[in-house]
């Protein structure tokens, strides 16, 4: 099994930064990729960017150039980053950090971020 455990969600003004940490712990020797969804209010949850155990990211188009993801593979610990730079409004939403196992994939309790105008 595999807990993820979300941190550094908050309320910050439109232009500001954030950075949300994820740190994994149980069966981490299986994960691949991890990385982060959101789901804003009323609306589906959405992928915002993964990384690979090779540090090969992906991001959405809302997101690219203003996010960056990274990873922490050293000394057996699994935590992934997302370094939120320039948010906006739509940004608002529960983060949610995923890792994938051999056989399944991992989902965190989610951490809320809002972002005012």
């Amino acid at each position: 099994q595999v807990q993820l455990v979300e941190s550094g969600g908050g309320l910050v003004q439109a232009g500001g930064s954030l950075r949300l940490s994820c740190a994994a712990s149980g069966n981490i020797f299986s994960l691949n990729a991890m990385g982060w969804y959101r789901q804003p209010p009323g609306s589906l949850r959405e992928l915002v960017a993964t990384i690979t155990s090779g540090n090969k990211t992906k991001y959405s188009d809302s997101v690219q150039g203003r996010f960056t993801i990274s990873r922490d593979n050293a000394n057996a610990k699994n935590t992934v980053f997302l370094q939120m730079n320039s948010l906006k409004p739509e940004d608002t939403g529960v983060y949610y950090c995923i890792a994938d196992g051999r056989d399944r994939r991992h989902w965190g309790q989610g951490t809320q971020v809002t972002v005012s105008s």
